[in-house]
This record gives C-alpha cells, structure tokens and sequence, in this order.
C-alpha cells in the first residue's frame, strides 16, 4: 500500500486492515516453515504495510 492509498481510509479500515494483514502475516509464516512460500518478499512487505497503518493511526491520535 502507498501512502496516499492510506491517507483515504478511515480509522475503522486501517484498523480492520491491520488485522487482515496479521492474519496473512502469520500465515505466509507457517508457510515459510513449511517450504512452501512462494515469495519470501511478502513477508518483509506485509510488516512494512502493518507498521505504516499503526503510524498513521498515531499520528492522526496524537
């Protein structure tokens, strides 16, 4: 996601893609023990979505 893609959701969305993104997160782990992951990159690229969604609700918060 880009930042300006973020700036348009609202709080409850970031909040509800944050949890999606968790979910994901955990599973592209359990695949990645599995040796079946297609693209390690998603990993790196999932937290980096879940961190830039908690920086925007901060710094809206704050």
């Amino acid at each position: 996601m880009k930042k300006k893609e973020l700036k348009k959701l609202t709080e409850k969305q970031k909040l509800e893609n944050i949890i999606k993104l968790k979910k994901d997160l955990f599973n592209f782990r359990f695949q990645k023990v599995n040796g079946q992951v297609k693209s390690p990159s998603k990993i790196s690229e999932t937290k980096k979505n879940i961190a830039r969604l908690k920086t925007m609700i901060g710094v809206k918060n704050a």
